[in-house]
């Protein structure tokens, strides 16, 4: 008599990763206040649109560079712990900067916040999937990851419709009273999970991770990852003064349309992430040349309200939202280990960098209509780096065939 044995039941996710989530909302946050208070920083900061773009991008330097290196120095501290100290990092970050009275103590504040932001995102991610069992993981991953996805949705929005009401350190000083409930919960809910003793990585296992960072495919996919987040960026790092000085709308419709941007992100990563498993390559191609026509018709008619919109609503569907996608091509052409999503999490980093940086670059001599110029020509170069995915033998072998 043969005997069937019921697949395993997943548990639910447990409150303590729901509370991990609520401080990646502060973080990210944080991340893209300055983006939604362009004007109203340059004025009282002094400066110009460029140079209040170029927050953006130390913001990102500091993820990239500093992010790890905090990581590494609590690398021995228990996690909870060490989640509390980057708590304590960023709410300085963030009182300096609502207490700064110049451009220089702004770029300041924003590389303390940005360094513990993304050692946060690691930490968090890393504790929600040893608070569950191995059938839960990812979607523990995910339910860290609505903390992203809300922090566009609803936290950009808010902390822009109280800098525009209030002045835009009181935006910081919002983020600064969120940082202090997250971090509240997460004393009183979120507790250090079991050690795992066969998590702790040996000698050959980093050097197998180096050697799978030297592979072309993975490389590649690096490479698309970069460009398709600095196609994104480029666009959204200037995206308050582009609607309200190119286009027209008024600066008290801006958190209204951050608004409807952050629900189509949201609407975007639901689809992708379905998608993301069995048409990996097809849904980054056809994705990323979306974004890439999105781009082009922004470009062309910024100055035109209703169509304008349209084509920032259709950006926010394919543009950040690849994200699911990218990581599983990644996977892939790598492995899942730490080492491999630690690196993808860099140029990822490195798109925001290039998207906000040169952007601030070209607004000087070419106006506010440069950045989406810009993410249009990087949308391009990310489809020509997919392609090549097609013809990969490996992947006639998985679900992902077109």
């Amino acid at each position: 008599m043969t005997t069937t044995t019921a697949p395993p039941t997943t548990k639910a996710v447990p409150t303590a990763v729901h509370v991990l989530a609520a401080g990646v909302f502060a973080m990210v946050t944080s991340e893209f206040t300055v983006a939604g208070l362009m004007p109203q920083l340059a004025r009282d900061l002094g400066t110009g649109i460029n140079q209040i773009g170029y927050l953006v991008t130390v913001f990102a330097a500091a993820m990239a560079v500093g992010g790890p290196l905090l990581a590494l120095a609590l690398l021995r501290v228990p996690p909870r712990t060490a989640l509390m100290t980057v708590f304590a990092v960023f709410l300085v970050g963030n009182v300096t900067a609502a207490l700064a009275t110049g451009y220089p103590m702004m770029v300041a504040a924003r590389i303390v916040s940005g360094a513990a932001s993304q050692a946060f995102f690691g930490i968090a991610v890393s504790m929600s999937v040893q608070l569950v069992d191995a059938r839960t993981r990812g979607r523990a991953v995910s339910v860290v990851m609505n903390g992203l996805m809300l922090g566009t949705l609803l936290g950009l929005p808010l902390a822009t419709l109280i800098g525009g009401r209030f002045g835009w350190q009181s935006a910081f000083w919002a983020i600064s009273v969120i940082t202090v409930v997250a971090a509240a919960l997460t004393l009183a809910l979120v507790r250090d999970p079991a050690r795992d003793p066969g998590d702790a990585a040996d000698t050959a296992g980093t050097r197998s991770e180096l050697a799978v960072l030297r592979r072309p495919r993975f490389l590649l996919a690096l490479v698309s990852s970069t460009l398709i987040i600095g196609a994104t960026f480029s666009v959204f790092s200037f995206l308050s003064p582009i609607l309200t000085e190119v286009t027209g709308f008024a600066e008290g419709a801006v958190p209204l349309l951050l608004l409807a941007y952050g629900a189509a992100t949201l609407v975007g990563n639901v689809v992708v992430g379905r998608l993301a498993d069995t048409r990996t390559i097809p849904t980054l191609l056809v994705g990323t040349g979306l974004n890439a026509l999105f781009l082009a018709g922004f470009a062309l008619l910024t100055d035109t309200p209703p169509l304008a919109l349209a084509f920032v609503l259709g950006i926010g569907l394919v543009g950040v939202t690849m994200n699911p996608a990218m990581a599983v091509r990644v996977q892939r052409a790598g492995s899942t280990a730490p080492l491999v999503n630690t690196v993808h999490g860099s140029f990822i980093t490195l798109g925001v960098i290039i998207g906000s940086a040169a952007g601030s670059a070209l607004i000087p001599n070419h106006g506010l209509r440069a950045p989406i110029v810009l993410g249009f020509g990087l949308a391009v170069l990310a489809v020509l780096t997919i392609l090549p995915a097609l013809s990969d033998p490996a992947r006639r072998t998985r679900a992902d065939s077109a």
